[in-house]
């Protein structure tokens, strides 16, 4: 209730993309205002689902693009519990068998009662473009412009290589 209560008073303030800071998974805080001037690919993941394969295609994406773009994933167990491990073991399997380098941050809760406030966020944002209830699956990928203003919403099937995304970069 406090967590809900203190979400309202920040998104009744204007507050924007910019203004979170999340705990990173390798101990660090990712600050969203370091990526002030690159567009931001914001994705939930999980290690276990059938899209987990999208791990390669992303980082992929962040090397060929880096300089514009940034690219951060948030596991979230939210979606038949597909991401069930410790936050020290998505790390792990994230470095072993994708050699994910953009930034991951610990694990949250991308729906539900318990949702992280970035994703109460970025569900407001969505609805604000005609877009209710965006994170049906994992891997589902919101882009936010240079600005921090959310320019639309991915479901889950479209792969970060595809021309839908790709458009928006060059």
């Amino acid at each position: 209730m406090i967590r809900l209560l203190l979400l309202s008073l920040v998104l009744a303030a204007g507050i924007g993309i910019y203004d979170f800071k999340v705990p990173g998974l390798s101990g660090d805080t990712i600050n969203l205002a370091d990526y002030k001037g690159k567009k931001i690919l914001i994705v939930n993941t999980a290690s276990k689902c059938g899209y987990t394969k999208q791990y390669a295609e992303l980082e992929t994406l962040y090397e060929a693009h880096k300089d514009k773009l940034v690219i951060l994933g948030f596991p979230a167990n939210n979606f038949g519990e597909q991401e069930p491990g410790t936050n020290k073991d998505i790390q792990e399997f994230c470095q072993k068998n994708y050699g994910v380098t953009f930034p991951m941050a610990e694990k949250i809760s991308v729906k539900g009662d318990d949702i992280h406030p970035l994703y109460k966020y970025l569900n407001e944002e969505a609805k604000k473009l005609g877009i209710e209830d965006p994170v049906k699956w994992n891997f589902t990928k919101f882009l936010v412009d240079e600005n921090g203003k959310l320019v639309t919403v991915f479901p889950s099937k479209v792969k970060p290589n595809d021309p839908e995304i790709l458009k928006y970069l060059n």
